[in-house]
């Protein structure tokens, strides 16, 4: 069956056809880890998470890098202002590299909660400050760079078409706010290569231009070509990367070797918030571990996420973080049934899992439908009869949903049996009311090293 995806580049959804049918190669914009990652941020990692799987559950092997931004990445998304990983050491009183080291942690700590499977190539820009001398020294030498008291400047009137992503008409659109102007430039939109940097600036390099640092855009051309080639399958990022980050590395790739260097250009959607946009001035930037604060299993966001595809905007509300959460919790429950479940299959029945499984195939391959796709997983999971073989279709579905949704095994495994007798006394006094003892069940829970959580329909409890 084929799998398409829609390319940003010639705005189809295309077939899929990997330039080496045995490894498909994939380049992710990481973080700039100079703050915690958002729930935001995180959607655009699911989605990038769920490509891989849907990949590997096609028969297809992966090497996939992404970066990790730890210099180079300006407050703005032209050329002014100061780096952002200075600007947070700055306000935390650190070192740029205990910035890095701390919120590149937090990153990797975020994707482990989501089980995010690490790319099997992770870079930081600090460390090939070498290869990206080089790459901007060739842009010098092919007449597609040149040099300012400032910086060193892409020069984008040399290329063929710019913008290549975008419908932006750069001819005849006037510098304006978004654009900062710089008398040296020799167009509005050229941008920074390498930047010259003042005395007092920390992050700073040797390089034929003195005392220097990078441009966000150059560390994932030189990272990219380094470690996938000239040219590569597909390459990944939030929608907010089109118009600038990945633009300009397309635009060195072609002045550095004539190439575009993605076949495939993917991005996911905004993530709303209540409706409107994430915003520290509204106070609803929302992390990770706010959910974990709130005693949700951090997977329930993952579940949450696959309600939207990845190419619209998908609103955040905690009320849909409630609902996900019972929802992971009837789906752990359903697996764990079949998975004891001795009810005898018939060929109606088993002619009904293969065409499911179809189905669900059918609808990941469909530009990551995972929408459509958890249709087909709820139902195999409320299939009338009982038995282990749905309960291993259901395994084989989460290879691509990354659920674990054989955790709640697990958890009740750990539970000793007076655990759970007093969960059911619980239950039992919640039924009859019995408020008082509810309460006295519940203090024993905590007192025992146990979390209770109580919604309209169930209690959950989980070791604390």
């Amino acid at each position: 069956m084929d799998l398409k995806l829609y390319n940003t580049l010639t705005k189809t959804k295309e077939i899929f056809k990997p330039i080496d049918e045995k490894e498909v190669k994939i380049y992710s914009c990481g973080p700039t880890v100079y703050k915690n990652a958002t729930i935001g941020n995180m959607r655009t990692n699911i989605f990038q998470d769920v490509l891989r799987r849907v990949l590997k559950y096609n028969g297809y092997k992966i090497k996939h890098a992404m970066n990790i931004t730890d210099v180079g990445h300006l407050v703005s998304d032209g050329d002014e202002g100061e780096d952002k990983m200075l600007k947070s050491a700055r306000e935390e009183h650190k070192s740029p590299m205990e910035i890095a080291e701390y919120y590149t942690k937090l990153f990797f700590d975020d994707l482990e909660s989501l089980n995010i499977e690490t790319p099997e190539i992770v870079c930081k820009a600090t460390d090939h400050i070498q290869e990206m001398l080089e790459y901007v020294q060739k842009l010098v030498e092919n007449g597609y760079a040149y040099e300012t008291s400032t910086a060193i400047y892409f020069d984008v009137s040399k290329l063929d078409k710019y913008p290549i992503l975008t419908n932006l008409d750069v001819e005849n659109q006037k510098a304006g706010a978004r654009v900062e102007v710089d008398k040296e430039k020799r167009n509005p939109y050229d941008f920074a290569l390498w930047i010259k940097a003042p005395e007092n600036h920390l992050m700073k390099w040797e390089s034929p231009w003195g005392l220097s640092y990078p441009g966000w855009h150059i560390e994932c051309s030189a990272m990219g070509q380094k470690y996938l080639g000239e040219q590569f399958d597909i390459h990944t990022g939030g929608i907010d990367l089109i118009p600038t980050h990945h633009e300009n590395e397309i635009a060195q790739s072609k002045g550095k070797c004539g190439k575009i260097p993605a076949n495939y250009w993917m991005h996911g959607e905004y993530l709303l918030i209540d409706g409107g946009k994430m915003s520290k001035s509204l106070g609803n930037v929302y992390l990770i571990k706010d959910i974990k604060e709130k005693e949700y299993d951090p997977i329930v966001y993952k579940l949450f996420s696959y309600s939207c595809h990845y190419r619209n905007k998908l609103n955040f509300t905690w009320e849909g973080i409630e609902s996900a959460s019972k929802s992971l919790e009837r789906l752990r429950n359903s697996y764990k049934i079949h998975l004891e479940g001795n009810d005898t299959l018939d060929n109606t029945d088993k002619e009904k899992l293969i065409n499911l499984q179809e189905s669900f195939l059918s609808a990941i391959n469909d530009d990551l439908n995972m929408p459509l796709a958890m249709s087909f997983v709820w139902e195999a999971a409320r299939f009338e009869k009982k038995n282990k073989e749905i309960a291993s279709i259901l395994e084989k579905f989460d290879t691509v949903l990354g659920l674990k949704i054989d955790e709640i095994n697990e958890l009740q495994e750990e539970m000793p049996q007076e655990i759970l007798d007093l969960i059911e006394q619980r239950k039992t006094a919640r039924q009859n009311k019995d408020f008082a003892k509810s309460d006295e069940l519940r203090d024993e829970l905590i007192k025992r090293g146990y979390t209770v959580k109580d919604t309209k329909e169930e209690m959950i409890v989980k070791k604390a």
